[in-house]
Parts: C-alpha cells; structure tokens; sequence
C-alpha cells in the first residue's frame, strides 16, 4: 500500500494508458455492423435492401443472394434510382468491410437513415455458411 502512495502519480498514468489501449475495443463494439445473422433477420422481416459496393467482377465471384451491385465510386449517383424509398434498411456490403463503412457514411449523406453495413463482409456471410449467388 506504501509503493502505492508513494508512486500515485505511476498509478494513474499506468491506468490512463491502459485505457487509451483499451477504447478502440470498446468503439470498434458499439460502432460495429450487422452480423451475418443480423443481416438476415432485417432482410427477411424488415424486406431490408442489400447493395453490395464491390467492383462487377467481384460481384460476379459470388454475393448475398438479391444483392444489387453498385460499385462504391458510383454509390452516390446510382442509388436514388437503385433504392427510391429511404425508409427501408439498408445493407451495404463488400468483401471485408472496409469498403461498405464509406458506402454507409455516404448513404447516410444521400437520407437513408437506416443504412448499415455488414460486419466484416462477404467474409463473414461466408464464415456464417449463408448462400452465395454468382453471375
């Protein structure tokens, strides 16, 4: 208890550092996306729209089944038409996630309030063993 009051000083920057180590865990859990079983629920109850920003090859490889595909350079033009009521869900998607996070900042931008993205993308669907669509 001596080395404690002694060093007050040590102790609290060795718990303000431990705490600065620890936010981004805690803002990267509440700042997440769906997960794939999310993902499902809204698309089934809540007739949700999934767009999926990858390039058309990518598309092509495989995508979440009814998925529309609007390449992210293209997401601000093209999804007025793609989606006319702002109302509904929102579920953009791409590989890994990284891609989806700027298309849900931009759609955002565009009034679609509900728009989400897919926690670590195509990736996680797969790793979920949900059905992939290919053309």
């Amino acid at each position: 208890m001596k080395f404690i009051l002694d060093n007050w000083m040590l102790m609290v920057a060795a718990l303000f550092s431990g705490s600065l180590l620890f936010w981004p865990m805690l803002k990267g859990a509440s700042a997440g996306g769906l997960s794939a079983a999310a993902a499902v629920q809204l698309i089934n109850r809540e007739k949700a729209v999934v767009i999926d920003v990858c390039e058309a090859e990518e598309f092509a490889r495989g995508h979440v089944g009814g998925a529309k595909n609007i390449p992210l350079n293209q997401l601000e033009e093209k999804l007025g038409a793609a989606v006319k009521n702002k109302a509904l869900p929102l579920i953009l998607v791409c590989q890994s996630g990284a891609r989806s996070n700027r298309a849900v900042a931009i759609a955002k931008k565009l009034g679609y309030e509900q728009a989400q993205t897919l926690s670590g993308g195509l990736a996680s669907w797969k790793a979920a063993n949900l059905p992939l669509d290919k053309s």
